[in-house]
């Protein structure tokens, strides 16, 4: 499996923080993780900090020689959605998914395209 999901377990949210409460990007987390199917075709991993802070709970989705991309203003309502855009996008070959195919929230929550390494002069 090469496609990684990555999600900022560290992100506020515009919220306050208060010890021992899971903060957004926690919930996220494990919401994504729950909805995850047993076979789902890609990794999730917890990352500290994207530097997404201003823009809400954040995640990236990537594999090499795929395009990468950020999102940004997401909650712990949208990880079905999560999950199938994570999926679609695992099942590109280049990682661009058709934007008639992507979810609502994956077109509109795009912070950064980013090429592949191998397609940069």
């Amino acid at each position: 499996m090469t496609v990684t999901l990555t999600i900022c377990t560290t992100c506020r949210a515009g919220q306050l923080q208060y010890a021992g409460v899971p903060c957004a990007g926690e919930r996220l987390f494990a919401a994504v993780d729950a909805a995850r199917p047993a076979d789902a075709p890609f990794a999730l991993r917890p990352v500290a900090c994207l530097s997404a802070c201003s823009q809400g709970c954040a995640l990236v989705l990537s594999a090499p020689g795929r395009w990468t991309y950020v999102y940004a203003g997401l909650a712990e309502a949208d990880a079905p959605e999560i999950v199938a855009g994570a999926t679609a996008y695992a099942a590109a070959p280049d990682g661009i998914v058709p934007w008639r195919d992507r979810s609502i929230l994956f077109r509109k929550q795009t912070l950064a395209r980013i090429p592949p390494a191998e397609a940069l002069p």
